[in-house]
């Protein structure tokens, strides 16, 4: 199995050169969310999953590759169901990473970053206000009514 420090190199690799909507590299976001994984109690199978979470949405790693891999077949599962698929619904996201063990504990961790206003800040105020309310339905369809923290 590739340890924390093997997935996470992987992810950086993975994701360098991609910036974020401000401009920042992608691999910040990543770690932000590993972070906030790690900080919200979740064990190495969702860790891993955080550093991975955005790397087949994005294209920087395959569906094929994620099923070779050696990890976890939780760690598996779980970036499987964060992972956004053209034409599907908000609904549809929702109930799948509702119904996938670890998977919601990751989303609300890349959820809380999104939403961070400090990164919000940087971005332009029609994008900033979007970008608001698509997180503020997502969380809402995900059951999670507290503050992002």
């Amino acid at each position: 199995m590739l340890t924390l420090p093997e997935v996470e190199a992987l992810a950086r690799s993975a994701h360098a050169g991609q910036t974020d909507k401000a401009g920042r590299p992608y691999a910040e976001h990543l770690r932000a969310v590993a972070q906030g994984v790690r900080d919200r109690g979740g064990d190495a199978d969702q860790i891993a999953a955080a550093w991975l979470h955005d790397a087949v949405e994005d294209d920087a790693l395959s569906e094929a590759w994620l099923a070779a891999a050696d990890l976890s077949d939780r760690t598996k599962a779980v970036v499987s169901a964060v992972t956004k698929r053209t034409g599907e619904t908000p609904q549809a996201y929702a109930a799948r990473i509702l119904a996938t063990p670890g998977a919601l504990l990751v989303k609300e961790a890349d959820l809380a970053h999104n939403a961070d206003p400090a990164r919000l800040a940087a971005l332009d105020e029609p994008t900033r206000i979007r970008l608001t309310e698509k997180y503020a339905r997502m969380r809402a369809l995900l059951g999670l009514t507290h503050q992002p923290s």
